[in-house]
C-alpha cells in the first residue's frame, strides 16, 4: 500500500469490478461525473495499446461543497479518483487516500478528508466482499 492510496486486488472479471465499483461508490454516496478510459485515450492519441483502465472520478457532493465554501482552490484536488485495472488473474482497484491529499491545504478540517476516506474504504470492502462471493 502506498501512502497515497488503498489498493485491492480481487478476483473479478474486470467489467463486473468496474460495475462492482461503481455500484458500491453509488452505495456509499458517492457521484462518478467524470470517467476516463485510458485504454481507448492511448489507442486514440498515441496509437498505442495498453492494459484496461477506467478512472472513475468519485465525488462525495456534501463534503465537496462544504470543503469549497472554506477553500475554493480545492476543487483542483477534487474528484476522488478511483482506478478499476485489469491484471492477471483478475482486476485490482485503488483509491486515492484523502486524508494524504487534504495534507496539501491547512485550512479544513481533517474530519472533511476522514469523512470522504472512510466511505471509499467501506466502498472497496464491498468491492473486497464480491470478489470473496464470487470466487
Amino acid at each position: 500500500m502506498s501512502s497515497y492510496a488503498f489498493t485491492l486486488a480481487t478476483p473479478l472479471p474486470f467489467d463486473v469490478a468496474l460495475a462492482t465499483t461503481r455500484e458500491a461508490l453509488g452505495a456509499e454516496g458517492f457521484g462518478v461525473p467524470v470517467e476516463l478510459d485510458t485504454r481507448a485515450i492511448f489507442k486514440t492519441r498515441l496509437g498505442k495499446d495498453s492494459e484496461r483502465r477506467i478512472i472513475l472520478g468519485a465525488c462525495l457532493p456534501s463534503v465537496a461543497f462544504e470543503a469549497m465554501k472554506v477553500e475554493p482552490e480545492l476543487a483542483v484536488l477534487l474528484p476522488c479518483n478511483v482506478v478499476v485495472r485489469e491484471v492477471h488473474g483478475g482486476s485490482e482497484v485503488t483509491a486515492v487516500k484523502p486524508t494524504s491529499l487534504f495534507t496539501l491545504t491547512s485550512r479544513l478540517d481533517p474530519i472533511h478528508a476522514q469523512t470522504v476516506e472512510a466511505r471509499l474504504l467501506a466502498a472497496l470492502d464491498r468491492v473486497a466482499q464480491a470478489g470473496a462471493e464470487g470466487a
